[in-house]
């Protein structure tokens, strides 16, 4: 094998995957892309990659099954480790919790927390023994501040910190940092139709959504050796709301 570094980035097809694969490809590592059902959406940007001559694949498993995640990261692993990992993949569904169903409940911290489990747990030796790692969980504000009708969503998320906290203590001293990143209000079409330029201007300071390049420059640093003295912290990127 080459002498590349590898770093897998777990939802890589949508709008914050997307930013966070193209800055880490730029940087010259070779980029997994994750998806389980959109699977075609990370091919094509496979494609965009490698027509610039960057290094990408596109990798596909569903992170809420243990079995399946471990057996394509154990291949995937078997010759050269992922050293760098960006646990992005997350679902909502929002609802107030008086009206919230167990499975509403239950799918979004599948997704978020167990599919962080799921996928980092298996990469943990290799990156040991590499004697190098990165990983970065993407959280969201909702997790720091709430948020009506994302009781879920922000339990999810909310774990996440403890849990890359936790991790953090029992990885640094083998060279490996574990940090979240916590995106405000970022342009994707998921916030279309929830936050008007009205709204926005209100909620954010700086008076505009946030973009998904921006989210994806502080992961890319933090997965670079010149953030080797950060770990175990929550940073925010939300135009200073909070």
């Amino acid at each position: 094998m080459e002498n590349k570094t590898y770093a897998l980035v777990t939802g890589g097809s949508g709008a914050i995957g997307t930013a966070i694969s193209q800055a880490l490809a730029h940087s010259g590592y070779h980029v997994y892309i994750h998806a389980n059902e959109n699977i075609k959406a990370a091919q094509v940007l496979v494609h965009q990659l490698q027509q610039s001559g960057l290094s990408a694949g596109a990798i596909q498993f569903d992170v809420n099954n243990p079995d399946q995640a471990r057996h394509v990261l154990e291949e995937l692993t078997e010759q050269t480790p992922i050293q760098l990992l960006v646990n992005n993949a997350g679902i909502n569904d929002d609802v107030i919790f008086p009206a919230m169903r167990q499975d509403q409940w239950q799918n979004v911290i599948n997704v978020s927390l167990n599919g962080f489990f799921n996928v980092t747990q298996p990469l943990i030796m290799p990156m040991i023994r590499s004697r190098f790692g990165r990983i970065v969980s993407i959280s969201s504000i909702a997790a720091i501040m709430g948020n009506r009708g994302q009781v879920n969503y922000a339990a999810a998320k909310a774990a996440l910190h403890g849990a890359s906290k936790s991790l953090s203590l029992e990885l640094a001293s083998r060279n490996i940092t574990v940090n979240v990143v916590a995106p405000g209000i970022i342009t994707s079409p998921m916030i279309d139709n929830v936050f008007d330029e009205k709204a926005i201007n209100n909620l954010v300071p700086m008076k505009r959504a946030g973009k998904p390049e921006e989210v994806a420059s502080l992961v890319d640093y933090l997965c670079s050796r010149k953030a080797s003295y950060i770990t175990g912290q929550v940073i925010s990127v939300n135009g200073g709301i909070i």
